[in-house]
């Protein structure tokens, strides 16, 4: 039997909760009550050959509250005239909240409205868009509005957010909340307030102006007349970015890679650096200008994402050029190769013609699919040759 029943009214209104509608009316105005609910009822030939059946699923609707069924006299030519439901309705959404057992809930939601229609009404649209969120976010809602409310008494406030001043509030609570947070300031705050280049839960402070943990760039010196630590020869030094863009260090050749163990290895090498990169993000070694009058090597693995890490370094410093990264080197340490699993296929601008035809050969499976080398297993005497030839 196919006909709709109770339980299947029942889910129809369920549906309509577990998607928010039946909360986010209460933000819209939206009357949505009476409601009336889809039905399907027997056919003309149910009535004749199944009518006892027809008879007690009418019966069943007219007892489940808090259905409001309208029915249709119908004229049978066996069983003469019937009165059918043809259609199901719920007059209120206090008797649909009722049925699904959510009153509480809704109670709760009203609150939420009410508290955020007083304190802050450019937050009614996140209520409205994301109503169960709200309700799983009671509890915490109070603090959420007095983080916007100091955000909109202090935009950009130039400081870490452990620095913020709220009564019970701590900045582990803001941290766990940056996702809602960010919804809520993003509508909160004027236009002028948020850095829209700065996007996802790891730029939550750039974006709303608080300080970000520094980033620090690590470097190690490979020639010990070079004095950065008195009394240290080839000191291993962190910076931070800023700090490091302030140095005034009389370097020729700055080499970087991305292996520690390669970082710490590298031999030394007259009037020269090596920096332990940081893969695909160079903004703050491009505050370092002095680097520009330095060469630069860089030294990554020879496979595609090697190469677009290279070419991602030259869009800060144009003049970078490649170390260990040729087909020579490759085809010497051919029992090394490895597989590349994701490998990158979209064209690189910044090759130079030996690199790009390599880059086209690892990304176009010249030499063997998903072919790489990982920089850890270039031989140290291959290394040490290679390197005194660009450096001494």
């Amino acid at each position: 039997m196919t006909w709709t029943t109770p339980r299947d009214l029942k889910a129809q209104l369920a549906r309509l909760w577990e998607r928010g509608d039946l909360l986010r009316d209460m933000v819209s105005g939206n009357a949505r009550f009476p409601l009336r609910l889809a039905l399907k009822a027997p056919a003309s030939a149910d009535v004749t050959d199944r009518f006892e059946s027809v008879r007690m699923w009418a019966a069943e609707l007219a007892a489940a509250a808090p259905l409001r069924v309208e029915w249709l006299e119908v004229r049978h030519r066996v069983q003469g005239t019937q009165r059918l439901p043809a259609s199901i309705w719920v007059d209120s959404i206090d008797d649909a909240l009722a049925w699904l057992g959510k009153r509480r809930e809704r109670e709760g939601f009203a609150a939420l409205v009410a508290m955020t229609r007083s304190a802050c009404p450019a937050l009614l649209p996140w209520l409205e868009k994301r109503p169960l969120q709200a309700l799983a976010l009671a509890d915490d809602w109070p603090r959420l509005l007095a983080v916007v409310d100091w955000l909109q008494r202090h935009p950009r406030p130039g400081i870490y957010l452990r620095q913020m001043d709220l009564p019970g509030m701590h900045s582990k609570f803001i941290e766990a909340h940056r996702g809602v947070l960010a919804d809520l300031l993003d509508l909160a705050l004027p236009a002028q307030a948020v850095d829209t280049t700065s996007t996802g839960v790891a730029q939550f402070a750039g974006r709303y102006g608080f300080l970000s943990k520094p980033t620090r760039i690590r470097f190690r010196v490979l020639d010990s007349a070079l004095q950065v630590v008195p009394g240290a020869s080839c000191p291993d030094v962190s910076l931070d970015a800023d700090s490091f863009a302030c140095l005034a260090l009389d370097v020729e050749r700055v080499f970087i890679t991305e292996n520690e163990i390669n970082f710490l290895a590298l031999p030394n090498a007259r009037r020269a650096i090596v920096v332990f990169g940081a893969g695909y993000g160079w903004d703050a070694l491009a505050k370092a200008r002095w680097l520009a009058n330095c060469s630069i090597h860089y030294w990554g693995d020879i496979d595609t994402h090697g190469f677009a890490i290279l070419d991602q370094l030259r869009a800060r410093f144009s003049h970078v050029r490649s170390f260990l990264m040729d087909r020579a080197t490759l085809d010497a340490h051919s029992a090394f190769w490895g597989v590349e699993d994701q490998p990158q296929r979209a064209d690189l601008r910044r090759l130079t013609p030996e690199e790009q035809a390599l880059y086209d050969d690892l990304r176009d499976d010249r030499i063997r699919k998903g072919l790489r080398l990982e920089q850890e297993h270039v031989g140290f005497g291959w290394l040490r040759e290679r390197l005194h030839r660009v450096a001494w």
